[in-house]
Protein backbone atom coordinates (compact mmCIF):
# COMPACT_ATOMS: atom_id res chain seq x y z
CA UNK A 1 0.00 0.00 0.00
CA UNK A 2 1.19 3.51 -0.78
CA UNK A 3 2.66 5.57 2.02
CA UNK A 4 1.52 8.80 0.39
CA UNK A 5 2.28 10.93 -2.62
CA UNK A 6 5.11 13.44 -3.17
CA UNK A 7 5.61 16.54 -5.26
CA UNK A 8 8.66 18.79 -5.77
CA UNK A 9 8.14 22.17 -4.09
CA UNK A 10 9.71 25.46 -5.20
CA UNK A 11 12.19 25.46 -2.31
CA UNK A 12 13.84 22.28 -3.61
CA UNK A 13 12.17 20.03 -1.09
CA UNK A 14 9.23 17.67 -1.04
CA UNK A 15 5.57 18.45 -0.54
CA UNK A 16 4.35 15.10 0.78
CA UNK A 17 0.78 14.07 1.43
CA UNK A 18 0.88 11.31 4.03
CA UNK A 19 -1.04 8.07 3.66
CA UNK A 20 -3.81 8.86 6.18
CA UNK A 21 -4.48 12.30 4.70
CA UNK A 22 -4.49 10.85 1.19
CA UNK A 23 -6.91 8.09 2.18
CA UNK A 24 -9.27 10.64 3.75
CA UNK A 25 -9.28 12.78 0.60
CA UNK A 26 -9.66 9.80 -1.75
CA UNK A 27 -12.72 8.67 0.22
CA UNK A 28 -14.54 11.56 -1.51
CA UNK A 29 -13.48 10.79 -5.11
CA UNK A 30 -16.29 11.77 -7.47
CA UNK A 31 -16.41 8.44 -9.28
CA UNK A 32 -20.17 8.50 -9.69
CA UNK A 33 -22.38 11.23 -11.25
CA UNK A 34 -24.32 11.49 -7.98
CA UNK A 35 -21.28 12.43 -5.89
CA UNK A 36 -20.77 16.10 -5.03
CA UNK A 37 -17.45 17.93 -4.72
CA UNK A 38 -15.85 17.69 -1.30
CA UNK A 39 -12.95 19.43 0.35
CA UNK A 40 -11.26 20.80 3.42
CA UNK A 41 -7.95 22.15 4.65
CA UNK A 42 -4.46 20.64 4.73
CA UNK A 43 -2.75 20.35 8.11
CA UNK A 44 0.84 19.34 8.66
CA UNK A 45 4.47 20.08 9.43
CA UNK A 46 7.47 21.98 8.16
CA UNK A 47 10.39 19.56 8.51
CA UNK A 48 13.24 21.15 10.50
CA UNK A 49 16.49 21.78 8.61
CA UNK A 50 14.94 20.93 5.24
CA UNK A 51 12.58 22.36 2.65
CA UNK A 52 10.19 19.42 3.09
CA UNK A 53 6.56 19.87 4.07
CA UNK A 54 4.31 17.00 5.14
CA UNK A 55 0.51 16.93 5.17
CA UNK A 56 -0.45 14.69 8.08
CA UNK A 57 -4.17 15.46 8.32
CA UNK A 58 -7.00 17.05 6.41
CA UNK A 59 -10.39 18.31 7.39
CA UNK A 60 -13.31 16.76 5.54
CA UNK A 61 -16.71 18.25 4.65
CA UNK A 62 -18.41 19.71 7.70
CA UNK A 63 -21.82 21.16 8.57
CA UNK A 64 -22.25 24.50 6.82
CA UNK A 65 -20.15 23.55 3.78
CA UNK A 66 -22.01 23.81 0.47
CA UNK A 67 -21.55 20.96 -1.99
CA UNK A 68 -22.76 20.28 -5.52
CA UNK A 69 -21.44 18.27 -8.48
CA UNK A 70 -19.14 21.09 -9.67
CA UNK A 71 -18.74 23.32 -6.62
CA UNK A 72 -17.52 23.15 -3.06
CA UNK A 73 -17.72 26.05 -0.62
CA UNK A 74 -15.94 25.61 2.70
CA UNK A 75 -17.71 27.40 5.54
CA UNK A 76 -14.75 28.76 7.49
CA UNK A 77 -15.93 28.50 11.11
CA UNK A 78 -15.85 24.71 11.64
CA UNK A 79 -12.66 24.19 9.65
CA UNK A 80 -10.95 27.04 11.53
CA UNK A 81 -11.98 25.48 14.84
CA UNK A 82 -10.23 22.26 13.76
CA UNK A 83 -7.12 24.18 12.67
CA UNK A 84 -7.01 25.93 16.05
CA UNK A 85 -7.59 22.67 17.96
CA UNK A 86 -4.81 20.82 16.12
CA UNK A 87 -2.43 23.82 16.52
CA UNK A 88 -2.96 23.80 20.28
CA UNK A 89 -2.92 20.00 20.69
CA UNK A 90 0.36 19.78 18.76
CA UNK A 91 2.06 22.49 20.84
CA UNK A 92 2.15 24.73 17.75
CA UNK A 93 3.65 22.16 15.36
CA UNK A 94 0.58 21.32 13.26
CA UNK A 95 0.15 24.12 10.72
CA UNK A 96 -2.48 25.22 8.24
CA UNK A 97 -0.87 24.45 4.86
CA UNK A 98 -3.67 25.15 2.36
CA UNK A 99 -6.76 23.49 0.99
CA UNK A 100 -8.02 20.53 -0.99
CA UNK A 101 -11.09 19.59 -2.96
CA UNK A 102 -12.27 17.05 -5.53
CA UNK A 103 -13.05 17.33 -9.22
CA UNK A 104 -15.06 14.84 -11.30
CA UNK A 105 -12.26 14.37 -13.86
CA UNK A 106 -9.47 11.77 -14.10
CA UNK A 107 -6.51 14.17 -14.14
CA UNK A 108 -7.63 17.28 -12.28
CA UNK A 109 -6.90 20.76 -13.56
CA UNK A 110 -7.42 24.05 -11.77
CA UNK A 111 -10.40 26.08 -12.95
CA UNK A 112 -10.46 29.87 -13.14
CA UNK A 113 -12.59 29.78 -9.99
CA UNK A 114 -9.97 27.65 -8.22
CA UNK A 115 -7.15 30.06 -9.16
CA UNK A 116 -9.22 33.06 -8.04
CA UNK A 117 -10.07 31.39 -4.71
CA UNK A 118 -6.45 30.38 -4.13
CA UNK A 119 -5.20 33.91 -4.79
CA UNK A 120 -7.79 35.20 -2.31
CA UNK A 121 -6.52 32.69 0.28
CA UNK A 122 -2.93 33.89 -0.28
CA UNK A 123 -4.08 37.47 0.23
CA UNK A 124 -6.47 37.01 3.17
CA UNK A 125 -5.63 33.87 5.16
CA UNK A 126 -3.22 33.78 8.08
CA UNK A 127 -0.40 31.28 7.68
CA UNK A 128 3.18 30.83 8.85
CA UNK A 129 5.08 30.32 5.59
CA UNK A 130 5.76 31.95 2.26
CA UNK A 131 3.50 29.47 0.48
CA UNK A 132 0.17 27.72 0.59
CA UNK A 133 -0.57 24.42 -1.11
CA UNK A 134 -3.69 23.46 -3.01
CA UNK A 135 -4.64 19.90 -3.86
CA UNK A 136 -7.29 18.63 -6.26
CA UNK A 137 -8.26 14.97 -6.08
CA UNK A 138 -9.47 13.63 -9.41
CA UNK A 139 -11.04 10.28 -10.18
CA UNK A 140 -7.60 8.80 -11.02
CA UNK A 141 -4.87 11.30 -10.16
CA UNK A 142 -4.07 13.83 -7.45
CA UNK A 143 -2.62 17.19 -8.50
CA UNK A 144 -1.03 19.90 -6.35
CA UNK A 145 -0.22 23.58 -6.72
CA UNK A 146 1.88 25.99 -4.69
CA UNK A 147 0.97 29.64 -4.23
CA UNK A 148 3.40 32.37 -3.21
CA UNK A 149 2.26 34.79 -0.49
CA UNK A 150 4.02 37.82 -2.01
CA UNK A 151 3.72 37.37 -5.78
CA UNK A 152 0.42 35.45 -5.64
CA UNK A 153 1.78 33.25 -8.42
CA UNK A 154 0.27 29.77 -8.52
CA UNK A 155 2.51 26.99 -9.84
CA UNK A 156 1.51 23.40 -10.52
CA UNK A 157 3.86 20.96 -8.78
CA UNK A 158 5.44 17.95 -10.42
CA UNK A 159 4.55 14.60 -8.90
CA UNK A 160 7.51 12.37 -8.05
CA UNK A 161 7.80 8.78 -6.83
CA UNK A 162 7.22 8.49 -3.09
CA UNK A 163 10.45 8.88 -1.10
CA UNK A 164 11.11 6.23 1.52
CA UNK A 165 13.06 7.55 4.52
Amino acid sequence: MSSGICFCNSQGGLFKIGENALLQMRAYVQDDPGKAEAGGVLLGRFIVDSADIVVDQVTIPMPGDKRSRHRFFREAKNHQAMIDRRWNQSKHRCNYLGGWHTHPEPNPTASKTDIRDWKRALRQNQFDSETLYFVIVGTQEVSAWEGNRHTRLIKELMSIPDQEN
